[in-house]
């Protein structure tokens, strides 16, 4: 049996990866992109048929997403013309991605199509916005995985894309800003990166741009975080998307998989589910089923905000490394309550609890005191959720009266639930806190994030039930029920008013 060209394509990236660092590769945030998932990216696009087609691959790595749209071009486009610049950094990796170069212009001349691989050894932030920028503006197609590593605020290639008018906070994020600026109007930009810029504030300025620039047409994602690149050690929660430069808002194809070879469901949404009009966080949003579809629809019938409601959600005020004086691992005389994610167990906190971490917090001066928070009920939402936990949103009560202290300190990693920084009363903090431990909440939730991150931002951009309605349902209960329990305590005592 004659190997195709992503086969022959896929065993050049393998072996080329066998004697990289990996500390280098991840300090350079190196990932590359398997055979599988390099042919469901390759198939996002729609091919222009014109008689010639410009394509650029930015961090080409050994070149099989090159391999995988110059393979679909054969099958598809005969006697046409493709000429693909593909660019690699790492001159270790510019054997094998020379490699692969050579066997799609082979594989073109056996199939009638003119292919020419250009590779260029070379920094795409350097190329795109330096004194010698060369790689043209005038790109058909950008296909990308690209990097992921954070970028700081004085980092260079953050301060290079500024006068471009992009505010990039990670390089896979430059790396799509620099994609969109190569490519002439009615290009396509196809990439698979991590979900994190559908949402929050860390990519506020940047999706905000990307969605003026350019209009998504189809978007696959993942239900499994380890199978996609699962020789590569990376564990997001990644997305597929192609998107045209300047293109008008219409229809999106949303599909999903839970790997890359499994069978793959697919839908159609307007572009007004995607981002919703009214919404000026602009969040992209995903609904892959019938009970997402549900969610969003029932969050666009709540009639409260956080404002309306009079509250407001912050992070913990206690960052640990810059507090370490302050803090004690144990209760001391005269010391307060210190809570840590660690401490959120089934609804409520549990304080003082053996998790590694200081439960103390004593004042040292009055300054002290702008990191804690007054007698009182406050819920508290983890910004980090565990791989294990099944929901996004995990929320808990902090209950003063269980405890002998006029004041609390709650660590930076948990986000605080308060009326104008002091306590809201029982009734509407346990509603509150059971309303987002439901798992309507956290299906709505994942429609637009994709990470376990969980910023004061999107607790902000939620609706909610009006105070009647959550005061009625913390009268309830003062523990947390089993899921399916307290989802029907919400059908009960929220969707049903709603309704009505």
């Amino acid at each position: 049996m004659v190997e195709g060209l992503l086969q022959q394509a896929e065993r050049v990236r393998v072996e080329s990866t066998l004697g990289l660092d990996s500390v280098a590769q991840t300090a350079q945030g190196q990932y590359f992109t398997p055979g599988g998932a390099a042919a469901l990216i390759a198939d996002l696009p729609k091919l222009p048929r014109d008689s010639l087609l410009k394509v650029l691959d930015p961090g080409a790595g050994s070149g099989i997403l090159t391999a995988a749209v110059v393979d679909r071009v054969c099958r598809e486009r005969y006697g046409g013309k493709v000429e693909v610049t593909a660019v690699e950094c790492d001159q270790s990796l510019l054997p094998a991605l020379q490699r692969t170069a050579e066997m799609c212009e082979q594989w073109g001349l056996d199939h009638h199509t003119k292919v020419t691989v250009k590779v260029v050894c070379g920094d795409v932030v350097l190329l795109q916005t330096g004194l010698d920028a060369e790689l043209g503006l005038d790109f058909d197609l950008v296909v990308m995985n690209p990097p992921y590593k954070k970028l700081g605020s004085s980092s260079w290639q953050r301060k290079a894309l500024e006068p471009l008018g992009w505010e990039s906070p990670n390089l896979y994020s430059a790396f799509l800003a620099l994609g969109v600026d190569s490519m002439r109007d009615g290009g396509q930009l196809v990439a698979i990166t991590p979900r994190s810029f559908f949402n929050g504030p860390y990519f506020s300025q940047f999706r905000k741009r990307l969605l003026r620039q350019v209009t998504f047409n189809r978007l696959h994602t993942y239900e499994s975080r380890s199978t996609v690149f699962a020789d590569t050690g990376v564990l997001q929660e990644n997305v597929a998307f192609s998107a045209t430069k300047g293109g008008l808002h219409g229809d999106v194809v949303i599909t999903s998989s839970h790997g890359h070879i499994d069978e793959i469901t697919s839908r159609v949404i307007t572009y007004g589910e995607l981002v919703l009009p009214d919404d000026p966080e602009e969040f992209i949003r995903i609904t892959t089923d019938d009970a997402d579809d549900d969610a969003v629809h029932r969050f666009a019938s709540l009639p409260a905000s956080l404002l309306a409601l009079d509250l407001k959600v912050s992070t913990g005020k206690v960052v640990d490394f810059r507090a370490r004086d302050n803090l004690h691992d144990s209760p001391q005389p005269g010391s307060l309550p210190l809570v840590y994610p660690g401490n959120l167990r089934n609804g409520q906190v549990e304080w003082p609890r053996q998790i590694g971490k200081a439960q103390a917090f004593c004042l040292l001066g009055d300054h002290d005191r702008k990191a804690l928070l007054p007698y009182g009920y406050y819920v508290l939402v983890k910004r980090f959720s565990s791989k294990e936990e099944r929901r996004r949103v995990v929320a808990a009560i902090w209950d003063p009266t269980r405890y002998q202290a006029k004041e609390v300190a709650f660590e930076n990693h948990l986000n605080v639930f308060h009326a104008g920084g002091v306590g809201l009363d029982r009734e509407l903090a346990w509603g509150l806190c059971l309303w987002l431990n439901s798992s309507v909440v956290d299906r709505y939730f994942r429609t637009f994030s994709g990470h376990t991150q969980v910023n004061a931002t999107d607790l902000r951009s939620l609706s909610y039930p009006d105070e009647a309605t959550l005061r009625r349902l913390g009268r309830t209960v003062d523990f947390l029920p089993a899921q399916d329990d307290l989802d029907q305590l919400i059908e009960d005592h929220a969707w049903r008013q709603v309704a009505a």
